[in-house]
């Protein structure tokens, strides 16, 4: 077996990945690093995971010869044992991401990186299982990984920053946007992000100043369109015209700071908030999520397409 001595393979060594959890966001992958020219060798405990994989990932690539470098192995520790780089996909539970860290750890050379896919778990909650902590860290893809671009790369207290800067590397190599967060927090940043938008609009929702459907036309149709060119803070500079964020902080900041206070507790998740955001999404979609989540696709297609002509792809 072919290995280089070095804590971590370089970029360019990487030929064969190992998705480990073939799932939506291993499917996903999978998708993205076959179109990207490499071999795939997935595995997943789950019954006709095979089939759900292949058709899944059919579904992005069609009938493509591409399917070819895709394996199936139903033995973890088997189809890891000759990859050049591991995704792990697996449940988000602390104990089993660790139950499969050791496993892999155990199953792989120790210049494999391992990276785990993980929407929220600090990687320093299950590296310390590994007898070669230092080549194991987060590499948090935004579903679907094989459209949206971004990549979270968080290390834990052991992960070498070879490894850091191997993984970036190898993500930009297959067309991804990584950013690095340099402090393990629970659900990174995009998705802290997200959950503190989640916290004001489950809110507004409970206390009836907005329908669901309006809340989301309040997005969607304002900040959510400039935010997908732009970032909040970046956008935010611009709407401060010639005086920029400066100008925005001096005639903004003051009333957004009272805005702030006024959010208040966030909400509880009682059953009747959680059924009144069911009860609004159905209405909002009456059916038709399978045919809404293809236009949104093609749509994320078109935009990021857009983007790159534009000049305003983010890296």
């Amino acid at each position: 077996v072919r290995r280089t001595g070095r804590v971590v393979i370089a970029a360019e060594d990487v030929r064969t990945v190992g998705v480990v959890g073939a799932g939506a966001i291993g499917s996903s992958w999978a998708a993205l690093l076959l179109r990207r020219g490499l071999r795939v060798v997935a595995t997943d405990p789950a019954p006709n995971a095979e089939t759900a994989l292949r058709a899944a990932v059919a579904a992005v690539l069609g009938d493509q010869p591409e399917l070819d470098r895709l394996r199936f192995v139903a033995e973890p520790a088997v189809a890891v044992s000759d990859v050049d780089l591991v995704l792990e996909c697996g449940p988000e539970r602390v104990h089993t991401k660790r139950e499969i860290f050791a496993a892999l750890d155990a199953a792989t050379d120790p210049d494999v990186l391992l990276a785990s896919s993980s929407s929220g778990i600090r990687p320093s909650e299950f590296q310390d299982v590994c007898a070669h902590p230092e080549r194991v860290l987060v590499a948090h893809p935004f579903y679907p990984p094989h459209l949206l671009p971004l990549v979270e790369v968080v290390g834990g207290r052991q992960t070498s920053e070879e490894a850091i800067e191997t993984a970036l590397a190898v993500l930009r190599s297959w067309g991804k946007t990584p950013i690095r967060l340099r402090a393990e927090l629970p659900g990174h940043v995009a998705n802290r992000l997200q959950a503190a938008l989640w916290r004001e609009a489950y809110d507004l929702v409970r206390r009836g100043v907005v329908s669901v459907a309006d809340l989301d036309v309040a997005i969607s149709a304002g900040p959510g369109l400039r935010w997908a060119l732009l970032g909040p803070l970046a956008t935010q500079h611009l709407s401060g015209g010639p005086g920029g964020m400066a100008h925005m902080l001096a005639h903004l900041g003051p009333p957004m700071v009272e805005w702030w206070h006024d959010l208040g507790a966030p909400p509880e998740l009682t059953p009747e908030l959680v059924a009144q955001l069911v009860d609004g999404v159905a209405a909002e979609f009456g059916g038709r999520e399978a045919d809404i989540a293809a236009a949104r696709d093609r749509a994320l297609e078109e935009l990021l397409a857009l983007k790159r002509t534009a000049g305003l792809d983010e890296r």
